[in-house]
This record gives structure tokens, sequence and C-alpha cells, in this order.
């Protein structure tokens, strides 16, 4: 009390000092992440096209807006890519000088529900009519504003519908082309050959440099083309409490129990407080003492927690147990007595009819018919109740059908209430027909569960302050001391792990394992902040994360932490493809197998199209070699996925010749269908983009 006392006193002082701090905070924040200082007006340009901030920020908010949680960063990535693909587009449109009439943009409008559909502008026959469209916006001048957009939205559209019909037109399938897909299915060769598998050599023998990776990347840039990014290392020192954090818990709920001495001031003495065990007012005691108030509900065995389900469930009334661990709590529990039936289970066999919200109607019927249907059913389940299953599975409209009808365990009104009072005012086996707004049911209740009211006190397991207090220091500490040494040297003296490396990009909010954390990130790709500099954060129920930053990466290439999984298997391969091509000494296949430790092999039958090499995997290059050479000719070695290989070509069999390949010229434009949806990808891969979002503040 006396240190809540002094906190009053000193609120105003406090006050001042925090809202001066805020205010100092705050206005260095606008000047150092570009709010005022920002070097630039745009948010980016497009080829020499420039996007607004002012604009870009609009458009952002009302993405907040409309979206259900999502973040400003998110909505910033929304629009951003939104942007990008109408710049590239319009100019495309503008090159092509395409045009969009006024019938095709009225027909654009009329595809939007919201003017389409509206009734503003439908006639007596419900269908949209021009004029009274027309008429409206003439007549409501301050809706011109509202009509200008959806024109705008609409124009766009209609041009992009015929760009991608100019595409889908230029796209055509050669006769040839069909001709060299029959052959790559049809022709087929066998051929002898020898393998000698990468698996043969260990990865121990090659090893794969960070220079040869980015050496890979360089040659294949297309494929690691990345965004400017940033690897952040950390530690994670967690807020969570110590073991004798817990023990203190323990010890306190332990001390509820029993009862506890108190001194009364009115009358000078000492009076004892009863404990839980035989406290009058349970729920009174509870909601005093537990930091989650008293749940009158009763609870069925199957969600108690699982470890003390049976002994919490066999309480009896007035009995305690405890103190266990739930979750993050230390309890104790009173058992307030049983109750029977507080859960059912049932099946059901559903005969819906037309007016009816049920989706999978097995046919059509009125209401009439489907109550005579219903009458029937029941009759058949009454007379033989093994009978249910079966026709559940044939009879019912309901989707539990496939489970015999059986809608498992449920609760007191959980179910429409006709459904609930037969199901919970009816004994075990019972079997009835009852109605609702989704038609007919023959329900059968198949069980009950029991369930126990408990009283519980349940105490968070949490830091305590000096804990906290102990944390953050560990934490600051290590800040301060990683500034101008080894930060893994560090973090090892004190105890603490390294976390691996994580790359992210400057619009990325996902840091790792960690989850959203935006201000880590936006403080990698902040000015000023160089390679090896450190920082503390403070996660909210996670705890502190000492950060630094690992490497800046701006060569346009994937980061090598990123690549390695995915190159240095290739690199390693290249590697034992030269130690195996060594070892490939001889003129013929089995001196080839003797040298390299291997056996002779025979394929038969396979085409362009399927390489698969038994017990193998698929080698396209090997197969590719072996149609390239001529009958009883032996190959060089070729490097395939899974190892280095010498053929020999047994016999190839060419396909008899077709009149026609339209069948094969059908499915490659099938295949080709969707090339439109390519266009933008490979505008965006051409284009010169500059992206300013991160001086403000995204």
């Amino acid at each position: 009390m006396a240190l809540l006392q002094k906190i009053r006193q000193r609120s105003l002082l406090l006050i001042l000092v925090i809202g001066f701090c805020l205010l100092a905070f705050i206005i260095g924040d606008i000047f150092s992440s570009g709010g005022f200082s920002s070097t630039s007006k745009d948010v980016g340009s497009i080829d020499g096209k420039d996007i607004s901030f002012e604009d870009f920020r609009v458009k952002v908010s009302n993405v907040e807006k409309s979206g259900q949680g999502i973040t400003s960063t998110e909505a910033a990535n929304r629009v951003w890519e939104q942007e990008v693909s109408v710049a590239l587009l319009t100019a495309e449109f503008e090159k092509l000088g395409l045009r969009v009439g006024e019938k095709h943009l009225l027909e654009v409008l009329k595809g939007d529900q919201n003017i389409g559909g509206n009734p503003l502008f439908l006639n007596a026959a419900g269908v949209f009519d021009i004029a009274k469209f027309k008429e409206y916006f003439k007549a409501n001048p301050a809706q011109a504003q509202f009509l200008k957009d959806r024109e705008k939205d609409a124009d766009l559209n209609a041009k992009y519908q015929i760009y991608t019909t100019l595409i889908k037109a230029a796209v055509f399938t050669t006769e040839s082309e069909g001709k060299l897909q029959y052959e790559m299915e049809a022709n087929k060769v066998n051929f002898a050959y020898v393998a000698g598998l990468y698996s043969t050599i260990k990865d121990s023998q090659v090893k794969v440099t960070d220079a040869e990776i980015v050496d890979y990347m360089k040659k294949n840039e297309k494929k690691f083309k990345a965004e400017e990014s940033r690897e952040v290392e950390y530690v994670l020192i967690e807020d969570k409490a110590s073991p004798a954090d817990e023990a203190e818990v323990k010890s306190k709920i332990n001390a509820l129990l029993a009862g506890t001495v108190v001194y009364n001031q009115a009358t000078g003495k000492n009076d004892t407080l009863p404990g839980f065990r035989a406290a009058t007012n349970t729920i009174e005691f509870v909601n005093s003492n537990s930091d989650v108030p008293y749940d009158s509900s009763y609870v069925a065995k199957k969600d108690l927690p699982a470890i003390d389900a049976d002994k919490l469930f066999n309480l009896a009334p007035g009995a305690v147990y405890g103190p266990y661990i739930y979750g993050k709590y230390f309890c104790i529990s009173k058992s307030m007595g049983m109750k029977s039936g507080v859960n059912a289970k049932a099946s059901h066999i559903l005969i819906s009819y037309e007016g009816t919200q049920v989706p999978n109607q097995k046919e059509k019927r009125t209401k009439e018919e489907a109550k005579a249907k219903a009458e029937s059913i029941l009759a058949q389940v009454s007379a033989s109740p093994d009978s249910f299953l079966m026709l559940a599975f044939t009879a019912s409209d309901d989707s539990s059908s496939q489970q015999g009808g059986d809608l498992g365990y449920f609760g007191p009104n959980q179910m429409v209430k006709p459904f609930n009072d037969f199901v919970f005012n009816s004994s075990i086996g019972k079997i009835g027909l009852v109605e609702t707004p989704f038609g007919f049911h023959i329900i059968k209740v198949t069980d009950k569960q029991d369930g126990i009211r408990l009283a519980t006190v349940a105490q968070k397991i949490e830091a305590s302050e000096a804990t906290s207090d102990k944390m953050f220091t560990q934490a600051t500490k290590l800040e301060m001391d990683a500034v101008d040494k080894d930060f893994n040297k560090i973090a090892k003296d004190m105890g603490l792990a390294v976390a691996p490396a994580v790359s992210v990009k400057g619009m990325d909010e996902n840091f790792g394992t960690l989850g959203n954390q935006r201000s880590i990130v936006r403080w990698a790709f902040e000015k000023g902040v160089k390679v090896g500099a450190v920082k503390r954060f403070e996660v909210a129920n996670v705890g502190h994360v000492i950060a630094k930053l690992k490497s800046i990466d701006n060569s346009g290439l994937v980061a090598v932490s990123v690549a390695r999984p995915y190159v240095e298997q290739i690199l390693k391969n290249k590697k034992k493809a030269a130690l195996i091509k060594a070892k490939m000494t001889g003129s013929s296949l089995e001196a080839i197998a003797k040298a390299v430790g291997a056996t002779v092999q025979q394929a038969t039958d396979l085409t362009m199209l399927n390489t698969m090499l038994p017990g193998v995997g698929q080698e396209p290059s090997v197969v590719g070699n072996a149609f390239a050479l001529a009958a009883n000719k032996m190959s060089a070695p070729i490097e395939g996925n899974t190892g280095v290989y010498v053929v020999k070509n047994n016999s190839t069999v060419k396909a008899p010749a077709l009149k026609s390949h339209a069948s094969y010229v059908s499915k490659l434009k099938e295949q080709s269908a969707s090339d439109a949806n390519r266009v933008v990808p490979a505008l965006k891969g051409n284009a010169k983009i500059e992206d300013n979002r991160q001086e403000f503040n995204y």
C-alpha cells in the first residue's frame, strides 16, 4: 500500500515525464523514418512512372478498413502489387492502342453486382436499364466520383479482357508440334546401362563453399533473383517463470487449502479464516483467490485435464483435489456435485423437402411427401434398430450420412430446439421423429455423458518481478556488450543460444519462428544500421529478442543460407560426378561396370515422356542420349539426376506414322490455355521497379 501511495503522489510528475519522452520519441521517429525527412514524395516508380505517396496512402487505408484484421504492412504489400500490375498493363494497353467503347464499358459495369444487381437501375422486369442508370447519376451529381471510379476500373478490366483475348488468339500449336508430341509419347528405346550412383560417395568427401554457391546462382540468375535482403541472428530470452517462481505459486495455492490467521483490528485478536477445504461460500472463495473466475458449467470427463481426469471426475461432493498443473496454471479443485446427461450423442436421418436450406437433398419432394417418407423410415428402424446405419447412408439428406448419421457428442442448446429437446429428454436407445426448419429427423439417442461441476482456484505460473528484472538485466547486458565484442561468444559465455540467422526482405513481417515482428525487420533496413549492429526488442508474451544484423545482401540474389539447401546437393553431385567419371574406363559396359563396382542393367520400352529407370528415378538426359545413339553404339559418361551413366543402345522402335496429329495438337492447346496468366510476372521481370515504401515506415 505504501508503494501505491507513493505512485499516486508522484502521478502528475510521472505523466509529465512520460508524455515528454513519448513526444520526443514520436518526433524522432518521424524524422528518422521518413515522415518529414523522406527524400522522395513518391512511394516508388515503375518504368519511370511515379506512384504518389498520398494516393498510395489513401488506397492502403481503404484496404485496411475493408480487410478484417489486416495489418498496415499487409495492406501496403497488397496495394503495391496491384499498382505495379496496373502500371505495367496500362503501358501495354497504350502501346497496343487498345480502346473500349461505351457498350463494352456498360457490359463490364453490369457485371458488378453493386451496379448490375442494384434495384435503382432495374426496370419493372428486374433487368438492368441503361436509361435509369444514366438518369440516376445525372440527377445525383454528388455520386459522380463513385461513377468515375467505377468507370475507371471497368475500362481497365475491359482492356484486360481484350488484351488476354489477343494473347490467347496469338498462341497456336502447329501440326509439327503435334507430331513431335506423338513421337515423344510413342517412340521407344531399349538400352543397357551402367550406373555410378552419387550415393556411393559420402557427402563428407565433397565440400561446397559459399563462393561456389554464389557463382552457381550468378550463372542461373533468373532462378535466384531476389530483392535486397538482410540476415539477422538473434538470442531469445523468454519471459517465463523460473523454477523458484513455480515453487512460490505452488506454495501460495497450497496455503489456500488450509485456514489462515489474520489480525482483527476491531477485536484486537487473531481470527482464523477458513481455507478452500472448509470455505462455507466456495464460489466467493474462488472469485477472491483465483486468476480465473468461477465456472458453473458441468464438465464431461473427456474435457478434463487428461492426466488428472480420473481423480477429478471421481471426486466426492465437497472433496478437494490438487494442486495440479493445467496449462500455465497451478490449480486446486473442489467437487460441487455431479449431473447426469450433460452431453449427449445421437444419430439421425434427415428427410428434407423443397424450401428447406439443405444442400445435400437426394431427391425433390414436397413437405407432405417428406413426412410420409420419414414416418415410413421411423417404422423400419423402430422394428429393426440395426437398420438405422444403412438407412442413414442411403436416405439421409444430411452430410452426416457418410458417418451413418452419427453426430458425435454435443451439449445442451447446441442443436435446434425441437432436436435438442427430444435428445435431452429421452433415454439412451430412444428413437423418434422430430420436425425442424431443416425437415424431418428420425433420431436415435446413442449415448449420454455425466458431468461434474468443479470449483477451481487457478493461479497463473508467470515470471515474478525479480525474474523479469533478471531477464531484463541479462538482455541489456548482452545488447551492450555485443556492440564491440563477439556476439556469439558473449551469448555462449552467458549460457544463451544464438538462433540460426533469419533472412528477411524489406517489406516482410514474419521473422522466423517468432512470427510477425515487423519492428525487427524495419530496424534491419533502417539507414545507418550496419552489419554487426545489435538491438534489443521487447516482444509481448514472448520475452526479449537481442538481434544482430549479420549481413546485408544487395546482390539481387537470394541469401546463400536460403539457396544452400537446394544448390549444395547439385554442386556436390557435380563433384561426385567428376570422381565417378574418372573411374569409368573401359571399352565395354562390362569393363566399366567392373571399374565402378556396379552391374550392367537393362531398360526397355522407355519414351521421351517416360524416363523412369526402375529402382532409380527420372533420368531424362540418360534416355535422351539413348535415343540419339545408333544401334549397338555406346555413349560417353552422362551426368544424370542420380548418378553418372554409360548407355548402349540395343534398339530404337519408331512409332507408326499417322495421317493426322489433331488429337495431340488439341492436347498441347489445352496445356497452353493458361499462358496468358504468365504475362504479368513476365512484365515484372523485365520492368525497372523502384520501391521506396520503407522510407514511409510501412
